[in-house]
C-alpha cells in the first residue's frame, strides 16, 4: 500500500500527516509507504513549517527533513490511496485525475472518522501552537483508523 497526503503548501497538514502516518506503520509493522505532496509551488523545497516540526516533535516524529513537492499527475501512478485535507486540495487533486480509476483514490481524510462527511481539517498556517496541535490530534485519529484497516488486510 502507498499513500499519499495532500495539502495546499506540503508544510503543515500533509508533512503531518505523513509523520504520523509513517509512526503508525513503524509502530503496528505494517509493510506500505506513505509520502506528502501540495499544490503551491511558493514552498516547494522548503521544510515543514516550524510549528508543525514542534508538535510533531512533542509527539516524537521528527519531520524536520522532510521537503514540500508539488502534486503531480504521475502520483497517481505512485500511489494507491490519495488523502485530501479539504475541498480545495480534493479540486486540484481530481482536476488532474486523467479518469474515474484516478478519482476513485482520491478521499478527504476525516472521511476515515466520519465516512462520507467531507470534514476538512483546518489550515493551522495562519493560527497559533495550539491550532497545529488540534490538527495533529485529527490526523493522529484518522491515521490510526487506516493504521488499522491495513494492519487486518495484512
Amino acid at each position: 500500500m502507498k499513500i499519499l497526503m495532500v495539502c495546499l503548501g506540503n508544510i503543515c497538514r500533509s508533512p503531518l500527516a505523513e509523520g504520523i502516518m509513517q509512526q503508525k506503520f513503524n509502530l503496528y509493522g505494517i509493510d506500505a509507504q506513505v509520502d506528502s505532496a501540495g499544490f503551491e509551488p511558493f514552498h516547494t523545497g522548503d521544510s515543514p513549517d516550524d510549528r508543525a516540526i514542534k508538535v510533531a516533535l512533542k509527539n516524537g516524529i521528527d519531520i524536520s527533513k522532510y521537503r514540500a513537492r508539488i502534486f503531480q499527475t504521475i502520483d497517481f501512478d505512485r500511489f494507491d490511496r490519495i488523502y485530501v485535507m479539504d475541498e480545495n486540495n480534493y479540486n486540484d487533486v481530481t482536476r488532474e485525475a486523467r479518469n474515474e480509476n484516478d478519482r476513485r483514490k482520491v478521499d478527504f481524510i476525516l472521511n476515515e472518522l466520519k465516512p462520507g462527511s467531507n470534514d476538512v481539517v483546518p489550515d493551522p498556517y495562519y493560527g497559533r501552537l495550539r491550532d497545529f496541535e488540534e490538527v495533529f490530534d485529527l490526523l493522529d485519529q484518522a491515521t490510526e483508523i487506516i493504521a488499522k484497516k491495513l494492519q487486518k488486510d495484512s
